[in-house]
């Protein structure tokens, strides 16, 4: 923690080093308590939370269901990541890696666990056809973009996010490396969508579902504090369009409000049919 900070040879763990996520953070895998994940009604079984990468999944089923794909009806449980769900033997087995979201699909002949928020949405627009162009240089275009993101995300979260909203002290060097590199990765984007409606052209795809929870957020002040203003995110218009522009989806409305850990009823902690969305005011 400061500038005469020398790395011992051999790093131990300390409990008490680890500032707000202490309490969850460990250097190890595997679970810490046993504990049955619940089962709905539906072929998927979603466990996850509202967080960026939660809402990418959840405005997937969103998207499917207003699509009329009927199949891709959906229960999602609430993973409570700050008391430590997702150590629980039944989410290791689904996701071994302890991170929302996790997915059980129960709609083939045997069930299928799915994780990596990436993984998930890549599986959905294959089986059902839909968010993916068939079309080979317009899908490896999309696929572009959705690795783009599950590569250059951690970079935002845990490293931006994390130094200039979370660390227990504020260490310049930290910020102002990842502020430089979230600030590149915003001139990316910017620099695609000035003659791209959407991230792969002009079909909407689950590249914008992928990017539009992290950076969309970010852009319009919704993430770490005063970070919109400190990154001068406004200068992006071309960011701020496109995040307009998927912001009004009723999918996206509709996604974006499952999962989320509050009652303040614009949001839902679980989803298990449609009527437990259609009650919230999403406008």
């Amino acid at each position: 923690m400061t500038e005469t900070y020398t790395p011992p040879k051999v790093w131990k763990w300390d409990k008490e080093s680890g500032g707000r996520f202490a309490n969850i953070n460990r250097p190890i895998a595997g679970p810490t308590h046993d504990k049955e994940l619940p089962r709905g009604e539906h072929p998927f079984q979603l466990y996850s939370l509202g967080t960026p990468n939660g809402v990418k999944v959840t405005v997937m089923f969103e998207e499917l269901l207003a699509a009329g794909h009927k199949g891709a009806e959906y229960d999602a449980w609430l993973i409570d990541i700050g008391e430590g769900d997702q150590f629980s033997s039944g989410f290791v087995d689904v996701n071994p890696n302890s991170k929302i979201p996790a997915l059980m699909d129960y709609s083939g002949q045997a069930p299928l666990r799915v994780f990596e928020s990436g993984s998930i949405l890549l599986h959905l627009a294959e089986k059902f056809g839909a968010f993916l162009p068939n079309d080979p240089a317009k899908r490896t275009e999309a696929l572009n973009w959705l690795f783009w993101q599950m590569g250059s995300g951690p970079y935002l979260g845990g490293g931006f996010g994390h130094f200039y909203a979370y660390a227990p002290v504020k260490i310049e060097y930290a910020i102002d490396r990842f502020a430089m590199e979230v600030k590149r990765q915003l001139d990316v984007l910017d620099r695609r969508l000035a003659d791209n409606r959407f991230l792969a052209g002009d079909d909407y795809t689950i590249a914008d579902m992928a990017v539009w929870p992290w950076y969309g957020r970010l852009a319009t002040g919704g993430a770490y504090g005063e970070s919109a203003t400190f990154l001068e995110t406004e200068s992006y218009k071309n960011v701020l369009r496109w995040e307009a522009e998927i912001a009004a989806r009723p999918g996206v409305k509709r996604g974006n409000a499952v999962n989320k850990n509050s009652d303040d009823g614009k949001t839902i902690r679980e989803r298990h049919s449609a009527a437990d969305l259609d009650a919230l005011k999403l406008d």
